[in-house]
């Protein structure tokens, strides 16, 4: 009888060191194809209600955010993933997918080749619900197709 592989919590084919970019980063230990699992991002999670009555007071933060609106805090039981810094020009990407017992868990996996020893980055897609200005959230990153910032692109309107 076969058994179910189920997602791993480790993270084998990252390394955790300081980054050019931002404080520490994510490096891949070998080289990997495209959509390479990373690993899963893990931490504590907690409903919508319990974020909005938290004070971050602009502390660092390793929060992700899910489309069912729970957060998981990498801070908090993480691990290795939550070190994967911004880039305007990503390496890999974020994927949601539902575990076998239907928890919607967040997954990161290369979305082209990458070195051994390569930082590895995705677009962090950031909205400021407050209304912040993008000057609020640098990038940093250096990619040719820098947008100066962490937010999302802005929607081009096709209508017109």
């Amino acid at each position: 009888m076969a058994k179910h592989r189920k997602h791993t919590s480790s993270t084998p084919y990252i390394r955790v060191a300081p980054s050019g970019v931002h404080g520490l980063g994510a490096f891949a230990t070998r080289d990997l194809p495209a959509f390479a699992l990373l690993g899963l991002y893990e931490g504590r999670r907690y409903s919508k209600e319990e974020i909005a009555a938290k004070a971050w007071d602009d502390q660092l933060t390793y929060l992700f955010t899910l489309s069912n609106h729970e957060t998981i805090d990498g801070a908090k039981g993480g691990n290795g993933t939550r070190h994967l810094n911004h880039a305007c020009d990503p390496n890999c990407e974020a994927v949601e997918e539902y575990d076998d017992a239907g928890r919607l868990v967040l997954k990161f996996q290369t979305i082209v080749p990458v070195e051994a020893g390569d930082e590895l980055f995705i677009d962090y897609c950031l909205t400021a619900d407050d209304g912040s200005p993008a000057s609020k959230y640098p990038c940093h990153c250096g990619s040719a197709n820098c947008r100066g910032t962490m937010l999302a692109p802005a929607e081009v309107d096709s209508a017109s």
